[in-house]
């Protein structure tokens, strides 16, 4: 509770709902975000970019990484605590885990217990919950690269293409994996931003932690 908390599940709901809600948005009686990689079209809303318009890219990713670096520099790691995708799908799966697990001492308690009918329910319920979690998400990444309208009437069909079903199933089970299980160890072993993210603090860098 408190603060920081408060803005980092407000950045949580701005993200989610820009993410999950942004291929079902229609233009002109197109999807307005829609990379289509088989036709050499990126549709934003009413621009269309071809490859020829690539340098357009370039620079939004060089201001992306300056503007990167200089809110590290002025407050620290503020992608890292709000806006990463791996923070962000971390506290989503640690919420349904505490929604049906309890807090911290009830976890430990629930996992050391001999196995029963709660213990069985509990565990199958936030499994559950994570796999269609992680599984809508990897249906949402694909549907900005496949038209999402087309993509839901294949996937209740059960007739998706071969392509679109192996990255629904290989992005849900990255995110199962990342938030629901490895969590903050991506941070530590895996994320190549927090191995050189602290060259950029120096003795003005707002830095939030704890008061030993």
């Amino acid at each position: 509770h408190g603060w920081f908390a408060a803005w980092r599940w407000a950045l949580v709901w701005a993200t989610q709902i820009v993410f999950y809600g942004g291929p079902w948005l229609s233009w002109n009686e197109r999807q307005a975000l829609l990379f289509d990689i088989a036709q050499r079209k990126f549709y934003l809303f009413g621009l269309v970019f071809w490859p020829q318009d690539i340098i357009y890219l370039a620079v939004l990713l060089i201001v992306s990484a300056l503007a990167l670096f200089l809110f590290t520099a002025l407050a620290g790691r503020l992608w890292c605590g709000y806006a990463c995708p791996q923070t962000v799908y971390t506290e989503i799966f640690m919420w349904i885990e505490r929604h049906i697990e309890g807090d911290r001492v009830a976890r430990m308690r629930l996992d050391s217990a001999p196995w029963s009918f709660d213990k069985l329910w509990r565990k199958a319920a936030k499994h559950g919950a994570w796999v269609a979690m992680a599984l809508w998400t990897g249906f949402t990444f694909v549907g900005y690269f496949t038209p999402i309208r087309e993509l839901w009437s294949e996937v209740l069909a059960f007739s998706a293409g071969p392509w679109e079903t192996f990255w629904i199933l290989f992005y849900g089970f990255a995110t199962y994996g990342n938030a629901g299980w490895m969590r903050e160890q991506v941070c530590t072993y895996m994320c190549p931003y927090a191995r050189f993210q602290s060259a950029m603090f120096d003795k003005d860098t707002l830095i939030i932690t704890y008061d030993s």
